[in-house]
């Protein structure tokens, strides 16, 4: 049993964030969204911010910046666990420089800091 979900964001704090179906709500019959869309929301809209804030240090312009979270719900060896897949895409730059844009946005994002040694998170440039 897993449950994955995704969420796309633009703009860090003052843009936008968006589930890729494009909808948000929470609860209900299945007809409402649930908690790990919502902490994909968060994680990637709070992780765009943080890459916002380093981009220019690593030569790199923040507004092509495009961060995506995937959260997935599984079954462990105790009960349930997440786990997050990051993405960072920054159309035309160097890729190296935006591998070091994404681990440095790791190292500073209040989401990753609160998970960290708890929720495994994988870091992907596209």
């Amino acid at each position: 049993m897993a449950y994955t979900t995704k969420a796309i964001s633009k703009g860090g704090r003052e843009g936008r964030a968006h589930l890729d179906n494009n909808g948000l709500a929470l609860g209900g019959a299945g007809d409402g969204h649930n908690p790990e869309q919502l902490f994909a929301l968060g994680y990637s809209a709070c992780f765009n911010q943080a890459v916002i804030a380093l981009a220019r240090k690593h030569g790199i312009d923040p507004a092509k910046a495009v961060v995506t979270c995937q959260v997935t719900i599984d079954k462990d060896d105790v009960s349930f666990a997440l786990k997050a897949d990051i993405t960072l895409s920054v159309p035309g730059a160097d890729k190296a420089a935006v591998q070091a844009l994404l681990d440095d946005a790791h190292k500073i994002c209040p989401y990753s800091r609160a998970t960290r040694g708890n929720v495994p998170v994988t870091l992907t440039v596209v």
